[in-house]
């Protein structure tokens, strides 16, 4: 099978992970819950950060690595490539917070109650939606919109 196609189905696969753990973070997270229940969270959230990874890795591969895919100045000059860049590393800066306090809160007695920041599930849902968006900028950059090589 060509190196290529395995490159992006990774790709694919990990996008598609990232985003449905953090869609299910955002389903489990209440106001209160039991540290056994935040565990959970804090798990799924180590699969999202080495899904991240493999997306960023992969991507830059993509856009970089000579023998795959396009050539690297079909990107580069891309503008909606940087804006789909720059909304997965703010998503990445963003989930620093809920991260710390998954960490912060996971050692101690299963069955303590742990109030749950507003600020922590507003991060959630923001991640969320910037996630929603970057496939579409996606579909606009392998369409060649905004790239001045294509128009």
């Amino acid at each position: 099978m060509n190196a290529d196609i395995l490159l992006r189905y990774l790709h694919f696969i990990s996008i598609f992970l990232v985003i449905a753990v953090v869609f299910t973070q955002h389903m489990l997270l209440k106001k209160s819950m039991l540290r056994s229940e935040l565990l959970k969270v804090h798990r799924l959230d180590m699969v999202y950060g080495i899904a991240a990874v493999v997306v960023f890795a992969t991507g830059l591969i993509q856009w970089l690595g000579a023998d795959f895919g396009k050539p690297a100045d079909f990107y580069s000059k891309n503008p909606i490539l940087h804006t789909k860049v720059t909304l997965f590393l703010i998503v990445g800066i963003l989930s620093i917070f809920p991260t710390l306090f998954y960490f912060k809160n996971k050692k101690g007695n299963p069955g303590d109650e742990i109030g749950v920041s507003k600020g922590v599930i507003m991060i959630v849902r923001m991640e969320l939606l910037l996630l929603f968006i970057i496939p579409l900028l996606a579909v606009l950059m392998a369409r060649g919109v905004g790239n001045p090589i294509v128009e």
